[in-house]
């Protein structure tokens, strides 16, 4: 598959880019693979650090406050019963660690899956390599606006870290910046149009 290359001023500069058919056009793409990986990825971002007080830690005496039958409602022993206002809660939640680990094969057959289902639908460009002199929000404002990408929300792949261009664009919603090397399933799939630069096609191709 072949894209064309713009340059930052979103005129086509009328060279070509090879995209991998291996990477961006596989035949089996696999969506069960690919719920598993983003269901990975959401679950390492999780703390863990929930917790809720259940009855054997609430404050409270452990007098009984009623007699066991005749009293017209339901059993309760102290005054941190679960059944009162200030009890202890039932089965709360405690802290664990929500990771999982799936094999490096899968996460790789994942990624591929979520390029070529972004390839299909014509939703990865390709730019010129670039950079700005000065961080200004302005100049990344402009190049969004030149590709006709304002409105979307994005992800822009560059072959290395450019703290120029990182600037530039932290400030603005619904647009996202990684190296070529950290591309993930869940970041593909989670931004509607993939900016490649053209160098991190060069990496990417090799995944």
């Amino acid at each position: 598959m072949e894209l064309a290359v713009y340059n930052i001023k979103g005129e086509d500069t009328g060279k070509k880019v090879t995209l991998n058919d291996a990477v961006f056009a596989i035949e089996n793409v696999n969506e069960h693979v690919v719920y598993l990986d983003v269901k990975q990825f959401l679950a390492n971002q999780r703390q863990g650090t929930h917790k809720s007080k259940e009855r054997s830690e609430v404050s409270g005496s452990t007098r009984k406050l009623g007699r066991q039958k005749g009293g017209g409602g339901a059993r309760r022993g102290d005054i941190n019963s679960p059944v009162l206002v200030g009890g202890g809660r039932v089965f709360g939640p405690r802290p664990r660690n929500y990771s999982f680990k799936i094999n490096k094969k899968m996460k790789d057959l994942a990624r591929k899956s979520a390029l070529t289902s972004k390839a299909a639908e014509g939703q990865i460009i390709v730019v010129e390599d670039f950079t700005f002199e000065a961080p200004k929000t302005k100049e990344f404002v402009k190049f969004a606006n030149n590709l006709k990408i304002a409105d979307k929300k994005s992800l822009l792949v560059l072959a290395g870290q450019n703290k120029n261009v990182y600037l530039s664009a932290r400030n603005i919603q619904n647009v996202n910046i990684m190296t070529a090397s950290q591309l993930n399933t869940y970041s593909i799939l989670n931004n509607k149009v993939i900016v490649m630069a053209e160098s991190a096609v060069e990496v990417v191709n090799n995944f």
